[in-house]
């Protein structure tokens, strides 16, 4: 489904930064600054960058990508800009998830940590180091978009015009969909690595308190919220319901930027926080996390005991909804007889239809041959939202195949397409006017454009 904006710039950016690819920089050509967009420089080696990436992704241009990578880079600048001066906040939560979501991808799509970091010619350090500013961005634009639009009202004939007027060979073709249930086992962590980890968080509160290390430089070697860790553990200012609430009420108790707080669990493991600053009701603060680590016998033992439950699922002696009621530890499911919910990430509507490429990953390679009504063995897969590995099973709830669209059976995406196509007018009204009232100049070499959204180039 077309997206009002191109979001998926922002991954493209992400993954040209991380890419281990010869920029213009490298080939010892000297970079320059190729556009200003307010206070903010676009660099020759940014627009190469981008452009190769984008020659590995197979990505194909309608034009010159010296032009219209640039002028999408631009844009971006633009819902950022007017992002600070709207005060648009992205908790610190939802960037770990973005970076974590994207780093189990890359080493799921590659095959392994190692090779992951072989690919790229980076530590996984530094490859989430590049990851976490770009999630932040495009976080930032996703929820600046959301604000530009509002709540756009559709009525239903209005999407019954706009499919009476669509000529025929310009009817959208709707890919195939599917409906997923799921269930998740997370293998039982034995107390005794439990409390290792625990022993190794009191060793490090020691060692600061006796002032044989800094905080800070343990966080930088032993933390594995990577996004942080480079940065010695310290999070940005956060207000109380931007932070996991276990966390917020440890963080919001200290008064001593000196004193190490209690270990602290959260759904994303164990944690020991120390003060930064406090301004009103936000808080700024480094933490440390570990994760206690999971055993193969155990994630096994966890697949074991799904792949139970399935049988006992075709046997008929329960329901596959009943027992994710029961059993899943799928949070975001579980109340909703393990029914996937897909959230665009744009408009923010969720749906329970996946097109096979939005599913995860391993789900999608399950899925992919199982017919409707099928439950499948259990499998390992990664929990994106938290990096843990765990076990899973699913059913194929429904399946749509592809088709060309009827106004009868695909309503809702017709009447989707009608919005996007709404916000996007909205937006491209909205960065008409935002060129108007922003300093751009543009290196009299990259001005031979035929831009998207004229009025980059101010007449005199």
């Amino acid at each position: 489904m077309k997206k009002f904006i191109n979001f998926r710039f922002v991954v493209i950016l992400v993954l040209a930064m991380i890419a281990n690819m010869e920029t213009y920089a490298q080939d010892n050509v000297i970079d320059e600054v190729v556009w200003v967009v307010g206070d903010e420089a676009i660099l020759k080696s940014d627009v190469e960058e981008a452009r190769l990436e984008a020659l590995y992704k197979q990505r194909r241009f309608d034009g010159d990508p010296y032009c219209i990578i640039p002028e999408e880079i631009a844009v971006q600048k633009l819902f950022l800009h007017q992002a600070k001066l709207d005060s648009i906040d992205v908790a610190e939560s939802e960037i770990i998830q973005r970076v974590d979501m994207l780093t189990n991808m890359y080493i799921q799509e590659i095959g392994s940590r190692e090779k992951m970091e072989e690919y790229f010619n980076k530590t996984s350090t530094q490859i989430r180091e590049a990851l976490r500013d770009n999630a932040r961005d495009g976080i930032t634009v996703q929820k600046m978009q959301q604000k530009l639009v509002g709540e756009i009202k559709v009525t239903p004939s209005e999407v019954r015009r706009y499919f009476k007027d669509l000529p025929q060979d310009s009817i959208p073709y709707i890919p195939t969909q599917v409906e997923v249930q799921i269930i998740t086992l997370q293998p039982k962590i034995p107390i005794s690595e439990i409390e290792e980890v625990k022993k190794t968080l009191r060793e490090y509160t020691d060692r600061v308190t006796k002032g044989d290390i800094d905080f800070s430089t343990l966080a930088r070697l032993y933390s594995e919220d990577r996004a942080t860790a480079y940065r010695g553990g310290e999070m940005d200012f956060m207000g109380r319901g931007m932070l996991d609430p276990a966390y917020a009420n440890v963080a919001f108790s200290l008064q001593d930027p000196k004193k190490v707080s209690k270990i602290v669990e959260t759904e994303f493991g164990y944690h020991i926080i120390q003060l930064i600053e406090k301004r009103g009701d936000r808080i700024k603060t480094r933490h440390i996390l570990l994760k206690p680590k999971v055993s193969d016998e155990e994630l096994a033992a966890a697949c074991a005991r799904l792949d139970s439950v399935a049988d006992q699922i075709r046997s008929n002696k329960f329901s596959f909804d009943d027992a994710a009621a029961v059993i899943s530890h799928d949070k975001d499911t579980r109340n909703n007889h393990g029914i996937m919910v897909n959230i665009n990430e744009n408009t923010g509507v969720t749906t329970s239809k996946f097109e096979m490429q939005d599913l995860p990953q391993d789900v999608a390679k399950v899925v992919d041959k199982m017919n409707v009504g099928e439950v499948s063995r259990a499998f390992p897969m990664i929990n994106e939202k938290d990096g843990r590995e765990v076990c899973a099973i699913v059913k194929l709830k429904a399946k749509i195949n592809g088709h060309k669209a009827t106004i009868a059976e695909d309503y809702q995406d017709l009447k989707d397409i009608v919005m996007a196509k709404r916000r996007e007018e909205l937006l491209h009204k909205w960065i008409l006017e935002k060129q108007r009232h922003t300093y751009v100049r543009i290196n009299e070499n990259w001005q031979k454009c035929d831009f998207k959204y004229p009025g980059w180039i101010k007449k005199d």
